[in-house]
């Protein structure tokens, strides 16, 4: 995979692995297609992305923002498992929570009406939209916490603040003849909660 035989079970070997495999990616399609490759697997990596979205190489951080940026690009998630994947290596890394982290949400307005658009701890944009869902699950302290998807199997975990900002721009909608409360965006209602807990709520 990388030049020289090296392997990608090692930091250098694994970043001129990904350099090479993002050098394959169709001239402006953007991001490797992992999708298309199925390499052996060869073994894990001790990598970890926290819940915060830091990631960790031997437990140290990666403090190069586009080193970890050129990773996410090579990142793949199959039976609830991550690899790092190239077109002939691919190795298993530990995610606590979601890969990504969703840092930033900005508003506009399309012939669909509000369209809301997240910008990852990576720099991907993602509108909130039929492809992009939104889902909401029960976090320990009894709150909600929001996931975007991404692409593939991956998703971004909503940072609090703009948990905050959604449910600012919330309203009530009937879903399957329940009253929900929920967010539009590009069209689509994603619900949140039942509309009634939400007003015992506040």
């Amino acid at each position: 995979m990388a030049n020289q035989g090296q392997s990608a079970t090692n930091l250098e070997g694994l970043t001129v692995a990904a350099r090479e495999a993002t050098n394959a990616a169709p001239a402006g399609k953007g991001l490797p297609p992992v999708h298309l490759w199925n390499p052996p697997f060869c073994g894990d990596l001790d990598m970890r992305i926290a819940s915060d979205g830091t990631w960790f190489y031997m437990g140290t951080p990666i403090g190069r923002h586009a080193l970890v940026r050129l990773f996410s690009t090579i990142l793949k998630r199959e039976d609830g498992k991550h690899f790092l994947v190239t077109p002939v290596e691919k190795v298993g890394i530990r995610v606590d929570d979601a890969p990504f982290v969703a840092v930033e949400m900005v508003k506009e307005n399309d012939a669909k009406g509000r369209v809301l658009r997240f910008r990852t701890n990576v720099d991907d944009w993602v509108p909130c939209d039929a492809a992009h869902r939104l889902r909401f699950e029960m976090a320990a302290d009894g709150g909600l916490t929001p996931y975007l998807h991404v692409r593939a199997d991956l998703w971004a975990k909503v940072t609090r603040a703009l948990y905050y900002d959604l449910v600012d721009l919330g309203e009530e909608r009937e879903v399957d003849g329940q009253d929900m409360f929920g967010v539009m965006s590009s069209g689509e209602f994603f619900p949140m909660a039942d509309a009634e807990q939400v007003r015992a709520a506040l």
